[in-house]
Order: structure tokens, then sequence, then C-alpha cells
């Protein structure tokens, strides 16, 4: 059916079908509406990563004063902190969760999951997604997989610790180290529910925005966030399945003999019959998602930016078609760099300098992206409300971050500093902080969407901002010269190498900082559940925002608009329209233009 036809089915929908009387069950819990699905998707999203955080805090208190006892590592670790002192295994185990929870329960499906649904009906114009019971199946199946993961922190034997990347041999063979058993197991049985739930969002995604938008809204009048998630579910699409079938792979290894993934194995004098697997074909199969999993992750945060920088700076967003072809671009290139997480690996020298070119390449649209991001704030009439600072954090941390992806993309250069601390600090700083910032931008920018109007402390707002940014590049900055030194990360402590004594004291400063910062998370979450229930109720468009999702009713009604749909006629950022010819569809003191407003006779679409 094409856009148009769609839009005129949608117009004229019965109405009667949206205002059904609804039970407690229907709305909360099993609800159909992307409005609720997306608040659950966050909620859960924010107590996993608030178990991430936690994990985080424990075994940076580990490294920096890995001789003393702490009463708190009995208190949540229970018989692996037995007199306060940590089990070396359960400091592999916690750094393996707090990755995979970060990585996968907060940073894919809660900035996706949240936004994509939010947003996605709300900004082309429709009524919902194209199916809402698969997008309830969706959340369902990510919170059964977020379950299992916890589950697997109160097994016998521990929870999964071969690293969030679980490469074998030590996660293919359950006797290898305690964590290898049944944690891993459930981690295993965990991450392939998570990519069936994934990839059914990112259908919906896909199919929703390419069949349900609004008369007039073309793909070139896409706001850049719908954008950022329609690439983003067609990356899902195209690499989680890899993940899947490598998680099944190492299933069939653990428990029914095969030998993908092993060879030639000696354990405790015992020699294994596994003949013929490759563990660096694991490698290859895990970050041919690993890799694109970083995009799955900042695209989103990205399109997030775009969007509330163009309506704080109250301009235009700067090259919206190259920031489009930069997506684009973005995700294609980000199918063809997974080797470069393996120069270590014994690879080919040539695959080796195949990977950095493709790699050193993909700088060329990210560096777009960065530009058109400081071009568009150029000269602004900027608001600096929480939302627009974290935006802007997130373009100095996602710069600063990505400089040193240069030094790691480079083969030569890598081997010096891999599974480092320097890595450590790339990652986080351009792919975990910049991701979380845009996260949080996104929640104080949509939550009077969210939440019928109510808007978020800003003062609370600007603590917490601070706060983070500041301790954020505490934390990370002083690893990068760590790594530089040779730290190597995930050691329960470095105390029998002199060498890296004098580095003890660094280690401190970051702990610090890292107790501080998730202390300033506490700010946040009282902000944000108080704000809930209790919160300032603000104007419909408390933003003064031209998109379609502040057309829409403040009270949340099953269908979004209670009538017809609007249609559309201009693209998403027409801020800074002050001319005197043009007062007859601009309120005074109002400087945009609402994509609903049709365009006068002889002007010009903007959409450069």
């Amino acid at each position: 059916m094409s856009a148009h036809a769609q839009d005129v089915a949608v117009d004229h929908h019965d109405d009667h079908g949206h205002h059904h009387k609804e039970t407690f069950i229907t709305k909360y819990i099993f609800s159909q509406d992307h409005k609720m699905i997306s608040k659950q998707y966050l909620i859960t999203g924010i107590f996993m990563g608030i178990i991430g955080i936690l994990m985080s805090v424990l075994f940076r208190m580990q490294i920096a004063w890995p001789e003393e006892p702490f009463t708190i590592y009995e208190i949540f670790l229970g018989k692996w902190a037995e007199g306060g002192v940590m089990d070396p295994s359960v400091y592999l185990a916690l750094v393996t969760i707090h990755g995979t929870i970060m990585v996968f329960f907060v940073l894919t499906a809660g900035l996706s999951g949240t936004f994509s649904n939010l947003l996605i009906p709300l900004q082309i114009g429709a009524r919902d997604m194209a199916s809402g019971f698969l997008n309830m199946l969706s959340y369902w199946l990510f919170f059964i997989s977020s379950v299992i993961m916890v589950c697997s922190l109160f097994v016998e034997a521990g929870p999964a610790s071969a690293g969030w990347t679980i490469y074998p041999p030590l996660s293919a063979l359950p006797q290898s180290i305690p964590g290898s058993g049944v944690g891993m197991t459930l981690w295993l049985i965990s991450i392939a529910v998570f990519i069936a739930s994934s990839l059914m969002g990112s259908l919906n995604y896909i199919v929703t925005t390419l069949n349900l938008r609004t008369k007039g809204m073309s793909m070139t009048r896409l706001p850049l966030t719908i954008w950022a998630f329609f690439v983003t579910a067609i990356i899902g699409v195209v690499s989680f399945p890899v993940l899947l079938s490598a998680a099944l792979m190492l299933i069939m290894d653990r428990s029914f003999g095969t030998s993908f993934f092993l060879s030639d194995i000696y354990i405790a004098g015992e020699v294994l019959h596994n003949q013929g697997g490759s563990p660096v074909l694991f490698e290859h199969l895990f970050w041919f998602l690993g890799h694109p999993e970083v995009y799955i992750v900042i695209l989103p945060a990205m399109g997030i930016v775009s969007e509330i920088m163009s309506t704080n700076a109250r301009k235009p967003i700067f090259g919206y078609r190259a920031m489009v072809a930069s997506i684009l671009a973005i995700a294609f290139l980000s199918t063809i760099v997974w080797g470069h997480h393996m120069f270590v690996s014994g690879m080919n020298p040539f695959l080796g300098s195949v990977f950095t070119f493709t790699t050193l390449l993909i700088a060329i649209p990210s560096a777009v992206k960065a530009f058109n991001w400081i071009t568009t704030i150029w000269k602004g009439n900027l608001q600096m409300n929480p939302a627009m600072l974290f935006c802007i954090a997130f373009v100095s941390t996602f710069i600063t971050g990505g400089l040193t992806g240069i030094i790691l993309g480079d083969s030569a250069l890598d081997i010096n500093v891999h599974d480092t601390y320097f890595v450590i600090a790339h990652f986080h700083l351009v792919m975990g902080i910049s991701a979380v910032y845009g996260l949080l931008a996104g929640v104080y920018h949509w939550f009077p969407k969210m939440f019928e109007g109510r808007l978020m402390n800003k003062n609370l707002g600007y603590v917490h901002f601070w706060i983070t940014a500041i301790g954020a590049y505490g934390i990370f900055f002083p690893m990068h010269f760590v790594g530089m030194a040779g730290l190597p990360r995930r050691y329960y402590t470095n105390t029998n190498f002199p060498y890296f004594d004098d580095l003890a004291d660094i280690n401190v400063v970051i702990t610090v900082f890292a107790i501080i910062t998730a202390a300033a998370q506490v700010v946040f979450l009282y902000n944000f559940f108080h704000s809930i229930f209790y919160g300032k109720i603000g104007p419909k468009n408390p933003w003064k925002s031209t998109t379609l999702e502040w057309t829409a009713e403040m009270k949340h009604i099953h269908g979004n608009w209670d009538g017809p749909i609007p249609h559309v006629y201009r693209w998403p950022y027409d801020y800074s329209k002050l001319n005197k010819d043009e007062t007859d569809y601009v309120i005074p003191g109002q400087d945009f233009v609402p994509q609903t407003i049709p365009l006068k006779e002889n002007e010009d679409e903007l959409n450069h």
C-alpha cells in the first residue's frame, strides 16, 4: 500500500476503536500502545542501568584498594566476598555482566527501544506501530531476557565470567572456570531471547517508517531522529542474527559435543576429544555484530542530538542531506570494519591493512556529523536547558573518544595498546558515555511527551549534568595514560607487578570520580520518578518545536491524534523564521514554523 493510500486509510479510521475501555493489565502491562511500551523499555533499562553502574563501582573499588576489605562487598556479593574480601573469580564476573548489561540492556534496548517506540509513530504521523502485538512481544522478550540475565547472578557457581565478548575456550568449556557453568548457559539463553526481541522491534520500526507515514511526509521530510532509528533497525536486522548463530554454535559446543570453536584442548591434564574448530571463527562472528553494535548504540543518540540541538539553537539543522548521507555511510561502513578488533589474533597483515583502511574511512561521515552539529549551534540563540547541555557534552565526548579510535584503528599502533585501559577509555567515551548522554538528553526533552505534559525539574537537571559531565572525564581521561603505560584490563589486582606501582594513585583518582558520578545518578532517579507524579505541567509544545509529536494530545490516547492525522507540508527544521513577509503564519514572537503549516506561495522549502 502506498504512503498516501495508507494515510487515507488511517485518516478515516473509525475512532471508537481507539477509545475502548482498558483494564490495568491491558493498559500498563500487556499494552500494545507504542507510548506505554516506550515507557516500559525506559524504566526496565533504568533498572538494568542501576545494576550495571553498581557493579562498576564494586570492581573499581577493588582495583583502587586491592588489599582492603569492604563490608559493602559482603552485602552485595555474599559468599563471593567473605570477610569483605572480593573473590578473584567474581571480579571477572562483575566486569562481564557490567559490560553485557550496559551494551545490550541499557544502550541498545533502553535507548533504541524507548525512543524508536515513542517517536517513530508520533513524528511520522501514524496511529501506532505497524504491529502493536509484535511490539508488545518484543518488549516482553526483552524483559524475560533481562530477568534471565539477573537470575544468572545468583547461580551456585557464579555468573558468566569470560568477559562480555565471551571468547572460547573459556566460554565453551563448562569446567574451565567457575563462571563457565550454569551462569554462562543462562548468559547465552538471555542473549538469544534478547536478539529475538531486538529483531521483532527492528522489523516493526522499518515497516512502520516505510508504510505508515502521513500525507506529505516524504523521506526527505523525516526528522533526523527517524532516519537514525530507521537505519539502526536495518543494521540490527543485518547483524544480530550473526551473533545468534555464534551463540547457538557455542551452546552446541558446550552441551552437545560439537567442535565449532574448540581444537586440541588440554585441561587439568585431560586431553579433550575436540578437533578442527577455531576460536578465531567465534571472534569473526561476534565482532560482525560487535562493531555494528557500536553504531546500533550511537546512531539513535546521534539522531536525538541532531533534533534537540536544532530545537534549542533555534536554527535549522546544518546540512540536513549531508546528515542523512552520513547516517547511511556509517551504517554501510560499520559492517566492514569488524576485523579491527582482531589485529592481535594472528590475522594476515594484508587483511589488517584492509580493515585499517575501512576503519579510518568511517571517520569521514563521523566528522561530517560533528562539524554539522558545531555549525548548527554556531551563532544560535542557545537555550541551555539540561537536554541541550547533554547534547553539547555528547559532541565533546564523541570527538575526544573518536580521536583515540584513529590509534586503535591502525593495526600497527593498536598492537601496543590492545587489551589495556586505553581501549576501555576509548570505547567508554565514544560509545558508552556518548550514548548515555544521548539517552539522558532524550529523556529530559521528551519527558513531557511520555508523561502527559509534566516537566522534569530543571535545576536538578543542571546538578545532574555538571557532576556527570565532569565525573565522566575524570574517570576515562586518566585511563588513556595508564593504558599507554601498559596497564592491562580485567586484572583483579596489579600489586604483583612492581612496574605498575606508580599507577596506583591514578586508579584511586579514577575510582573516586566513579563513585561520585554514580552517586549523581541518584539525583536523576529522584528527578525522574518524582516528576512522573508531581512534575510541573508544561504547555503542549514546551520547547517550541516544529515536529509532529507536539501536535498530538497531551493526554495519552491510543491513536495519538483525536481526529484526523495532521498532514505535512515542509521539512522539520524551519527555525529562525522571522521575515517580515511571513507574518501570516508566524505568530508574533514565534521563530519557528511547524511541519503542519502549508508553504506560502513562492516560498521555497528548505532542506539543505
